[in-house]
């Protein structure tokens, strides 16, 4: 029965990722317009969407949660508020970097990002929420690492903005880890209105003239929704019932799609060297949750 219970924050965070492997498809259509006007649209997008949704069928769940918030103590209120303040700063700082290296350095450069994530997030994990790692699961952090050295050598400056990228979602997964008790949504919306009220002084003075092409709008709204609303609330959903370690890890099936998609689909060269760095990550993926794998195949 535990194992069928897990199995469903499995399931959320494969999907959530899955769905962010295919993000390139609705983004490259956008490579003419600037990255900054991609970022304030979005997260604009998001703000009204899931702002409209909250008011209209959440209002239970919002006073639910103010009283739940005003019986903590003052400190964890303050450790609350920074928490996810943080974690709007780190997300936004993800989806403007995230959407420069898309649509400015490569496909395959933000894949490696979240090939580099993983491996980040697991070891913050270790040493910031104490998550315990194995002998198997350290096997694994290190067959990725080699794997991401491998890819390395082909752009170092790649690399660069790959691990920048990394770096800031995994910040994000660490921090939302400990975020228990409040509804999934409201600590989404939360996040995201945050993410606006930072975007919003820049706004007036570097975004571009507004744009008259309705297959720009079009993209946005796919992308408010589709890739961003519901992959990042199936990932916190995810975070309340698997470590941040064990995301970070299933994390590597959206780099990997987005791989075979820069080859496929965009027809960046492919080597040797960097297929075979992508299929030991994969197998490190594999090691990571065999345990969980045997498991569930064998529950005794």
């Amino acid at each position: 029965m535990q194992i069928v219970k897990t199995l469903k924050y499995y399931l959320a965070a494969i999907l959530a990722f899955s769905i962010w492997g295919f993000f390139s498809l609705v983004l490259k259509p956008l490579h003419a317009y600037a990255s900054l006007d991609i970022l304030f649209y979005r997260v604009f997008s998001c703000a009204l969407i899931m702002s409209v949704i909250s008011v209209l069928f959440k209002r239970e769940t919002i006073k639910d949660n103010l009283i739940l918030f005003r019986s903590l103590q003052k400190k964890n209120q303050r450790i609350i508020i920074w928490l996810n303040v943080g974690a709007s700063t780190f997300l936004t700082v993800n989806w403007f970097s995230f959407i420069y290296v898309m649509n400015h350095v490569s496909v395959r450069a933000t894949s490696i990002a979240y090939l580099v994530c993983p491996i980040l997030t697991t070891v913050l994990a270790y040493f910031l929420l104490q998550d315990h790692l194995n002998r198997i699961k350290w096997i694994s952090v290190g067959l990725s690492f080699l794997g991401c050295l491998l890819l390395s050598y082909t752009s170092l400056s790649a690399m660069f903005y790959s691990t920048f990228v990394g770096f800031t979602y995994a910040c994000y997964l660490i921090s939302q880890n400990k975020n228990d008790g409040f509804d999934k949504f409201l600590i989404l919306n939360f996040h995201i209105l945050i993410s606006a009220l930072i975007l919003l002084p820049f706004y007036p003075v570097y975004a571009g003239p507004v744009p008259t092409d309705i297959k720009f709008y079009l993209y946005v709204e796919i992308i408010a929704v589709l890739y961003t609303i519901v992959p990042l609330f199936l990932n916190l959903y995810a975070l309340s019932g698997i470590s941040s370690s064990t995301v970070g890890m299933i994390l590597n099936i959206n780099p990997i799609i987005a791989f075979v998609l820069s080859g496929l689909v965009y027809h960046e060269p492919l080597g040797f060297l960097q297929i075979f760095a992508y299929a030991l990550i994969f197998l490190a993926v594999i090691i990571f949750n065999s345990n969980q794998l045997l498991n569930y195949k064998n529950p005794k």
